[in-house]
């Protein structure tokens, strides 16, 4: 069974990692986050799941929500074979999660430790992030660090990239 929102929570509390949640309309999008008004808006990372042209590496990457994407530029500096934008299939395979709602939590579902997790190094700046709990109707802004720490519980399978 995939960890979905309230999964995520339990595992904040278990944790006792600080967060705040805000619900709200489905986002698939930046753009619709930026159209809800919400509270810290202006944290909230934008994510990207990616494949090589071989599919045999899949990155999740999680950037500032302005931030553009070279994807020949992230290529070289992963060390990858050409980038495209993996299928929701694959999106849904490999970290159980709905087109619209790629979010680093997605990596608790990924059993096969497959995907490969790649943030922007921006994000360290601020207090913290907003992000999807595996579903697209809710956001939970968390320190950059209290993320990284629960990812790592997941994959070691980490690269910290300037876009």
């Amino acid at each position: 069974m995939f960890q979905n929102q309230q999964t995520v929570y339990k595992l904040l509390d278990e944790r006792n990692i600080t967060f705040k949640k805000v619900n709200h309309a489905a986002a698939y999008t930046i753009d619709e986050m930026n159209d809800l008004s919400i509270d810290g808006v202006h944290q909230v990372a934008k994510n990207l799941f990616l494949r090589d042209d071989k599919k045999k590496r899949y990155f999740l990457v999680t950037i500032e929500k302005n931030t553009r994407v070279d994807l020949k530029d992230l290529q070289y500096q992963l060390n990858s074979r050409p980038l495209s934008f993996a299928s929701e299939n694959d999106l849904q395979k490999y970290l159980g999660l709905d087109k619209g709602a790629v979010t680093p939590f997605g990596i608790l579902n990924d059993t096969s430790n497959i995907v490969e997790i790649v943030f922007d190094k921006k994000l360290m700046e601020f207090e913290s992030i907003g992000i999807h709990p595996n579903e697209n109707t809710a956001t939970v802004w968390i320190q950059f660090k209290d993320l990284v720490s629960i990812i790592r519980d997941y994959t070691d399978k980490i690269f910290y990239i300037h876009f």
